[in-house]
């Protein structure tokens, strides 16, 4: 039987912390940023954690479950 494979997109977008929670970056933070405040673009920049009803199944993805 082979091994299973995480999925290369959800190991690119996120990172397991310390506490077992996700991180994640915030979207729409790529282009066409003159239209966009700097209050929301410094809001964009920092990141932020995963749902938690969303973690489960990123978790598969990462094969950590």
């Amino acid at each position: 039987m082979p091994k299973m494979k995480t999925k290369s997109s959800a190991k690119k977008r996120f990172k397991i912390t310390g506490s077992g929670k996700i991180k994640r970056k915030h979207a729409f933070k790529n282009h066409i940023l003159t239209k966009k405040s700097k209050k929301r673009k410094l809001r964009l920049t920092h990141s932020g954690l995963v749902h938690e009803s969303d973690s489960q199944s990123i978790k598969e993805q990462l094969r950590m479950v």
